[in-house]
């Protein structure tokens, strides 16, 4: 019975993206002993998925994690992270075979720096599929994981009851304030739909839904910062529609198969990170992004403010067009 370590540290979304690695991996090898490790924080992502046999935690003790590591004897390490930390990882379980992802850092670099585009024209899902390919992996078309636990379940008596019958979700979070619509945009957006509204985010966005949400507090519900991820999740999973900029809960909601209207700052779909449903699902998603703009992509991942000081990626993103989507979707 062969048994595999997948390396994923972080973060939300990237965490989700690994998902049909591991169900297609379980596919392939049904007897085999599946264990993920992660940081704590991102635990809950992976703890309720059938397919991983037990999690491991990157914790304060490295070095203990790495004798605790050593102590299971894999046959196979799928290091889906690849950086410096996961390469100690590998050259401290000797003689275990291991499958590294590629994170074409070069091709992103030539992206970003000089606004030309090698990269492939392949998802990153598929891209993590390929570093096990070797071992007669197939994708099976069924796109992303996300098991939300019965505890985790939101109870109809937890949203207001003027959201009770159907709502948009809109997540108004990200990693980094590059990445996401500024405030009076989001405030103009939610002002012009004319449908209830349940604003998700972390505990550092519950003053931004809260800004917002006193426009029209009957139609605008501030979930921010109110309910733990998994919770967030089952409010998608009620949604009949979610507006999202590229953060984590984009990619849960392509999990759960919702359609999803991508909104796109400084980074860029090309960098492989769009909505993924699956080659057998009939879900759609559309993106939302000021095209040949001379400075976008500025960075693969964000930063805390427009390095140019225009903010030109997202101030120049007409709200009207989000609000025709939203009409033609909810028909």
């Amino acid at each position: 019975m062969a048994k595999f370590l997948i390396i994923r540290f972080s973060s939300i979304g990237d965490i989700v993206l690994t998902t049909p690695v591991i169900r297609c991996l379980r596919k392939k090898y049904p007897e085999s002993e599946i264990h993920f490790l992660t940081k704590y924080a991102f635990k809950n992502i992976v703890d309720h998925n059938p397919y991983i046999n037990k999690v491991h935690i990157l914790g304060d003790s490295f070095e203990l994690m790495l004798h605790e590591l050593v102590v299971e004897e894999y046959d196979y390490i799928i290091d889906l992270h690849h950086n410096l930390r996961t390469l100690r990882i590998k050259r401290h379980l000797k003689n275990v075979q291991s499958f590294s992802f590629n994170k074409l850092n070069i091709e992103k670099y030539i992206l970003t720096g000089f606004k030309i585009n090698v990269l492939p024209k392949k998802h990153i899902v598929d891209r993590n599929l390929d570093t096990v390919a070797s071992l007669g992996v197939t994708n099976d078309g069924l796109g992303l994981d996300y098991f939300i636990p019965a505890k985790d379940r939101v109870k109809k008596e937890d949203i207001p009851t003027s959201h009770m019958h159907g709502y948009i979700a809109i997540v108004i979070g990200a990693a980094l304030a590059t990445k996401k619509l500024p405030l009076h945009k989001l405030k103009e957006l939610c002002s012009a739909i004319d449908h209830p509204i349940i604003l998700l985010g972390g505990k550092e966005d519950m003053e931004d839904g809260k800004a917002i949400a006193k426009m029209d507090e009957i139609k605008i519900y501030n979930a921010c910062g109110k309910f733990n991820l998994n919770e967030s999740a089952d409010l998608l999973d009620k949604s009949k529609l979610v507006i999202t900029h590229d953060t984590g809960l984009m990619h849960i909601a392509a999990a759960l198969q919702k359609r999803v209207i991508s909104v796109w700052g400084n980074t860029v779909p090309a960098f492989g990170m769009y909505p993924y449903y699956g080659a057998r699902s009939g879900v759609q998603y559309d993106v939302v992004e000021i095209n040949k703009l001379w400075c976008r992509p500025c960075s693969k991942i964000g930063y805390k403010k427009c390095p140019r000081g225009h903010f030109k990626c997202m101030e120049n993103i007409a709200v009207n067009d989000i609000v025709n989507m939203v009409k033609q979707r909810l028909q």
